[in-house]
């Protein structure tokens, strides 16, 4: 009896790693969550990137559907999407970028608007989330991510990492309302 007790953490052990190899053999690593995907945007109010009163964001849906965009000057895949909001931008795309945790150690608004002026500004709207909250509430999963949010204020799709391809299929769909 004795040996069953000892052998036993070695057991459960063996157990959650089996349990474990199986769920990572059967996961697709490519799958972003979507959770608010379907649902209503977050009806949240942020600063603005250059400073006044704070921006509801719903108020930009007045004007038709938008893309909203997480990004950082700290973030190395923001600066490599920023070609495709650029063009997506030239296609006539609102996109209200919210400029996310860029604070020290790792950034400062003064970094964020550094990382406009260099790459180019593809927004409409600028707004900043200094302690992730808006992140959170739209269930970021880190930046770059994009959500595409219909005029009612449902998102419709989220998108981390667009690419041109991305940003073809995302015009169209924009401007044709489909």
């Amino acid at each position: 009896m004795s040996r069953w007790v000892a052998a036993l953490p070695l057991i459960v052990l063996a157990a959650l790693a089996v349990l474990f190899a199986g769920y990572a053999l059967h996961h697709n690593p490519r799958v972003v969550p979507d959770a608010l995907v379907g649902k209503q945007m977050p009806d949240i109010a942020l600063a603005s990137f250059d400073g006044g009163p704070d921006v509801r964001l719903r108020d930009a849906l007045k004007q038709g559907p938008i893309l909203v965009n997480f990004f950082a000057s700290w973030c190395g895949p923001c600066a490599v999407e920023q070609p495709t909001l650029m063009a997506l931008k030239a296609q006539g795309v609102r996109i209200i970028g919210i400029n996310y945790e860029d604070v020290p150690p790792r950034g400062s608004p003064q970094n964020a608007q550094a990382f406009l002026s260099k790459l180019g500004d593809p927004f409409a709207q600028r707004l900043t989330d200094p302690d992730g909250r808006a992140g959170i509430e739209f269930g970021l999963s880190g930046v770059p991510e994009t959500y595409l949010v219909a005029q009612d204020g449902k998102v419709l799709a989220k998108y981390t990492n667009l690419n041109p391809e991305d940003a073809r299929v995302l015009g169209a769909r924009l401007l044709t309302g489909r």
